[in-house]
């Protein structure tokens, strides 16, 4: 278990507390927040006043340094306190992720170029990996990936589809992940920056999906004959898989961070109906049904509080965390899943409606369970890692 917050990061917690409480929570029922998402528009004007409050990018300081997980876990749980807050704040999926491999994996000269728009709150970015699954492409599973990058010269030549490809619609840094030979007969990736748009990244539709909340929705690219220089290589050439495994532990965290945060308002919605909403001659909190459900929902946010705050204390240690982000994946998605579905229904029809993000709460949580990879998907990987656990521990036996 890590340690108590730190002071930065209460500070900075409680300013962007105060700043989507105040400031971001009276755009809910903005017209601009469409069914792919809110318009950049929106987006643009709701960062202007983060960037008047101090708040854009908060878990980026000035110098470029980041806030250790931890920390990042107290601001962005409360950035996600709307769905709208990590737009706001610059803390969102895919942009927060991209920007850690960027800072991680960039040259001085691509930080220069791409991550310091997306820092500033200029730019947003999309993660170009998973592909449609009717054609055998990668998704879960990253090794059965089908787009390809070859070599021309100085230039690499990127060609395939892409589908669920979060906010390429108005993106203008892209990260795309490709098959590359790096003469060793071994299945190899490798990543490249490029500049959106570009007309050889077409978008052929955007996907209509439960959620709603990032901007541009979730689209289905094709790639044709896209020439990118050697120089547009994120990390060194053939390891992108390598540098996926960097990005995706600190976001499956910051997933559950910000929805937490979603289900804690979702939950004080659900309290306040409840207590002001009489039925059968008292109030709704002191019927034994609706008052063991909003019990419950109190143990399952703690929970949550802790699974993220022991993963994020793991990666705060230089581990990768893989094994640590898929068990936290998996128990702070379904616990959500429970507030949400508890909210839902102690609200009865007000809970179905567009009254109060409750149901958005509800859509957005239903697809994190499947988004930075299936509950089930992880439950199988844990189980790999259990049975190689024991063969080693057999095999330590048998050599003492």
């Amino acid at each position: 278990m890590s340690a108590a917050p730190t002071a930065r990061a209460v500070a900075i917690g409680e300013r962007v507390e105060r700043f989507v409480r105040d400031e971001v929570i009276p755009f809910e029922h903005d017209p601009r927040r469409g069914p792919h998402g809110p318009s950049d528009d929106l987006v643009h004007e709701m960062r202007g006043l983060a960037r008047e409050a101090g708040v854009l990018t908060p878990h980026i300081l000035g110098d470029g340094e980041h806030l250790t997980q931890a920390e990042t876990a107290y601001v962005l749980i409360r950035s996600g306190l709307s769905p709208l807050g990590p737009l706001a704040c610059n803390t969102m999926a895919p942009d927060e992720g991209n920007m850690y491999l960027i800072g991680k994996a960039g040259t001085t000269a691509q930080k220069a170029r791409f991550l310091a728009p997306m820092i500033a709150g200029h730019a947003r970015s999309a993660f170009f990996m998973t592909e449609p699954a009717a054609e055998g492409g990668a998704g879960s599973d990253p090794s059965m990936m089908q787009t390809t990058a070859r070599l021309d010269g100085n230039h690499w030549v990127i060609d395939g589809r892409k589908a669920f490809i979060t906010g390429a619609d108005g993106a203008k840094v892209g990260i795309v992940m490709a098959r590359t030979d790096a003469g060793d007969g071994k299945l190899a990736a490798t990543m490249f920056l490029v500049d959106l748009p570009d007309p050889a990244i077409r978008i052929e539709r955007v996907l209509d999906t439960i959620d709603s909340s990032m901007p541009g929705g979730h689209a289905v690219i094709a790639i044709g004959g896209l020439r990118v220089s050697s120089d547009a290589i994120l990390g060194a050439p053939h390891e992108g898989f390598r540098y996926a495994q960097v990005r995706l532990s600190p976001a499956r965290l910051s997933h559950c961070m910000r929805w937490l945060g979603a289900c804690i308002r979702a939950n004080e919605i659900a309290v306040d109906y409840a207590c002001r909403r009489h039925a059968f001659g008292k109030p709704l909190i002191d019927h034994e049904g609706v008052g063991f459900m909003l019990a419950e929902n109190m143990i399952d946010l703690r929970q949550a509080e802790l699974m993220i705050d022991w993963c994020a204390g793991v990666l705060d240690t230089g581990s990768l965390g893989t094994a640590e982000s898929s068990m936290a994946k998996v128990a702070v998605s379904e616990a959500l899943m429970r507030i949400a579905d508890r909210c839902v229904q102690v609200m009865g029809g007000t809970g179905v409606t567009g009254d109060t993000i409750v149901e958005q709460v509800f859509r957005e949580i239903r697809a994190f369970r499947i988004y930075d990879g299936p509950t089930e998907v992880h439950k199988w990987s844990l189980a790999k890692k259990i049975k190689r656990d024991w063969k080693a521990a057999q095999a330590c036996e048998v050599q003492g």
